[in-house]
């Protein structure tokens, strides 16, 4: 090895065998199989690294979204965050997204008609969500219609080829905004609302959520832009739940339909696509500002949980919380100001002067003021998830071909410690002696 390849190298000593290793370094990691190497004995399979919800494991090399959690930074294919929320619209960001570049007019105007052009869905598709129960939550009718969608489009399995990705991703951009509001209707037994052409992106969802009488529904600018902004900052987040979700479904060679869904399911949980609504949940619990110094007590005793703040990735103040707040202030303008705003307030001003929180590095995330904004914009709390996950549909799509075109990509399967029983023979069950099962360890109920 020469003196520049040992420098980028780690030397680990096994302290069982006395035995030392040279792994390389590239790009600030070492590469797992590397540990296999490290033996106790020839008949030992080898060192695994344990890491249970990835917290120091890169699954994956990409070069579409970057994050600095210590410096509050996010980029899209090395724009930063805040100037595609200024200056950009979601369309074109997922463009970015897909394309790696930001597209020429004439460009944005053709990925512009492609998408627009796949916003109706199948009248089939409008048989198979009156399936669902009245009261479904719109979150689960969106999982089981975009699985759905496979079998309408069966030439998606094709996933090699590129055109055929290229198709799948018109048709999904056009019609997860047609299938959310159609969930939402169906929520309410309201009839369906076709798509509109002459509208935005934004503004056509909007029209598809809220369209009443009118013969043509006008969407409110200022909404209709916070909106839009809002999607460009929940279109990708490197690799999160969901993302991990679509890339581990997308590893099988799956058509995309699947691994989005999948990507759907993820984010239908408490813990990441329902974190905003937990925060209304929250606002509403604490009832008035006079009350929020004994939650902030609560909080500090191991009591209460004070939700939109931290992150498993940033360490400082969440970038897109900045920008939302101020998005926040511009929708109540329009709509009125949200009664829980006030206790939001106070909250953010004393866990950013509290040295419990700041030593914790508690700022708010992106889910503190996105819940307010979409519940003063009409929208109830289980379509949060929903919206959310039209704004990362591009960003799922662009991991999705990512991970496609990735020769060093394989299917996923990760290792486990085992820590079960070893061997044993089966006995017949007049000779089993009886035995008291611990329920509660094998997670069993009582049958």
């Amino acid at each position: 090895m020469s003196d520049s390849e040992h420098r980028n190298s780690l030397t680990i000593t096994d302290n069982r065998t006395g035995k030392s290793y040279e792994l390389p370094i590239e790009d600030g990691t070492i590469r797992s199989m590397d540990l296999r190497q490290i033996k106790a004995s020839d008949e030992d399979f080898g060192l695994l690294g344990y890491d249970p919800g990835y917290l120091n494991t890169a699954s994956c090399k990409s070069s579409i979204t970057y994050i600095d959690g210590d410096k509050g930074i996010l980029r899209y294919r090395g724009y930063p965050i805040e100037q595609l929320a200024e200056k950009s619209t979601f369309l074109e960001t997922a463009y970015l997204l897909m394309k790696g570049e930001l597209p020429d007019k004439e460009r944005l105007a053709v990925w512009t008609y492609n998408i627009r052009y796949h916003t109706e869905v199948h009248t089939n598709i409008t048989k198979f969500m009156e399936g669902f129960r009245y009261d479904a939550h719109p979150m689960g009718i969106l999982v089981g219609t975009v699985g759905a969608l496979s079998t309408f489009y069966p030439d998606a399995k094709d996933i090699s080829h590129e055109e055929s990705r290229k198709l799948q991703v018109r048709r999904l951009l056009g019609k997860i905004p047609t299938m959310a509001a159609m969930s939402f209707r169906h929520s309410l037994g309201l009839p369906y609302v076709a798509p509109d052409t002459e509208l935005s992106y934004t503004g056509n969802f909007l029209s598809m959520m809220f369209k009443s009488m009118e013969r043509y529904y006008k969407p409110n600018p200022v909404l209709e832009h916070a909106l839009d902004v809002l999607f460009i900052l929940h279109a990708d987040h490197e690799q999160n739940c969901s993302t991990n979700a679509v890339r581990s479904v997308g590893s099988s060679n799956v058509d995309p339909y699947s691994a989005i869904a999948a990507g759907c399911a993820a984010l239908y949980g408490p813990l990441h696509g329902g974190a905003n609504e937990a925060v209304i949940h929250m606002l509403n619990e604490i009832g008035s500002i006079d009350r929020i110094p004994a939650f902030i007590k609560s909080v500090k005793e191991g009591s209460g949980r004070l939700m939109g703040f931290g992150h498993r990735v940033y360490k400082n103040y969440d970038p897109r919380a900045k920008i939302i707040k101020e998005i926040a202030f511009r929708v109540f303008e329009e709509t009125g100001k949200n009664p829980l705003l006030d206790m939001a307030l106070e909250l953010e001003r004393i866990a950013l002067e509290d040295d419990y929180f700041v030593k914790r590095k508690l700022y708010p995330n992106v889910d503190f003021y996105s819940g307010l904004i979409y519940q003063a914009m009409g929208f109830p709390t289980e379509m949060f998830p929903v919206l959310f996950a039209i704004g990362r549909t591009p960003g799922w799509l662009a991991q999705w071909i990512e991970q496609v075109k990735d020769p060093e990509q394989k299917i996923a399967r990760p290792r486990q410690i085992y820590l079960g029983e070893e061997c044993r023979d089966f006995m017949p069950i007049e000779a089993r002696p009886k035995k008291i099962v611990d329920e509660a360890k094998f997670g069993m109920c009582r049958i």
